[in-house]
């Protein structure tokens, strides 16, 4: 398989096609949370509309027809404040340029979509249907993490193969990733959708194992 891209190199079409509605949807709900343009509503009103809510999936009356489907990608495009999308950003384009490398713009689209409606299912089938929505893009991120957790492992089993070596490559990011999400969940008592990052990670690392990646390091 040819790979265009370069790491690093010039922003990928993907990235703007990902970021941009983040940060210009992000900047607007500011905007109206200080008062500067419309109405405080905005940020309630797009979390109504756009935000993933599991009562929808059990009995409860949506905003409009397709709301239960599309929700299951819009609520990656929404944050909840400005330290929140930046995060989220910077993660991004970090992960996302490691992926991209790897597999390409379109593949890296399949997991971080894949990632995103994955991480759905799984905040909708653990967490409770109660009125709290659930946003941002770190389902997608989480499956970012995980599949190039699995192209490592992959890495590391043909340049030295051995079940112990496999297993602690692949046991210590993981670790990480748990421990990440432990200390966001007390630091923001509880606001944080672990179900969501389980859901993504599972999507990204399964989809990880059915893609031949890129195994040389990146050039810079």
């Amino acid at each position: 398989m040819t790979h265009r891209q370069s790491y690093p190199g010039r922003l990928p079409l993907v990235f703007v096609l990902l970021v941009l509605p983040c940060v210009v949807i992000e900047l607007t709900l500011q905007a109206a949370d200080w008062g500067l343009i419309g109405t405080a509503r905005w940020r309630a009103l797009a979390y109504q509309f756009g935000a993933f809510w599991p009562g929808l999936l059990a009995g409860w009356r949506p905003n409009y027809e397709a709301q239960p489907v599309l929700m299951f990608l819009s609520y990656a495009f929404l944050h909840g404040g400005l330290v929140h999308l930046v995060v989220n950003m910077i993660t991004l384009i970090s992960l996302g340029n490691a992926v991209i490398y790897r597999v390409g713009q379109w593949r890296f689209m399949a997991i971080y979509a894949a990632s995103a409606i994955l991480g759905g299912v799984v905040f909708a089938l653990l967490a409770s249907s109660g009125f709290r929505p659930m946003v941002g893009a770190s389902g997608s991120l989480f499956g970012l993490a995980g599949a190039l957790i699995v192209w490592n492992v992959v890495l590391t089993v043909r340049q030295r193969s051995g079940i112990l070596l496999t297993a602690v490559n692949f046991a210590w990011p993981v670790g990480i990733l748990i421990v990440l999400n432990v200390v966001m969940y007390v630091g923001t008592d509880g606001a944080v959708a672990w179900e969501t990052h389980l859901g993504g990670f599972l999507a990204g690392t399964v989809l990880a194992v059915f893609m031949t990646p890129r195994m040389d390091a990146p050039e810079g």
